[in-house]
């Protein structure tokens, strides 16, 4: 599977846009400079008064669809 790294800083009130369903997928850069786009609902989970805010790892199946993501640090 493969595994990439994004730095997220997505205010709240940005992501109360994805929450509502106004917007269905994040768009981000990935560490290595390769452009992802994976499912909002899956950054709920990490959601604070901050926002969104730290570095995550995504891992996708070959197929290329999302399989999972985990918080590295809170920390961009």
């Amino acid at each position: 599977m493969a595994k990439l790294r994004v730095t997220l800083k997505i205010p709240h009130h940005r992501y109360l846009m994805y929450y509502r369903g106004a917007a269905e997928e994040i768009f981000a850069l990935a560490h290595d400079g390769r452009t992802v786009r994976f499912p909002a609902r899956v950054l709920r989970p990490f959601l604070t008064q901050r926002g969104i805010v730290g570095t995550f790892v995504i891992e996708y199946g070959p197929d290329h669809k999302f399989v999972s993501v985990i918080r590295e640090s809170d920390t961009p």
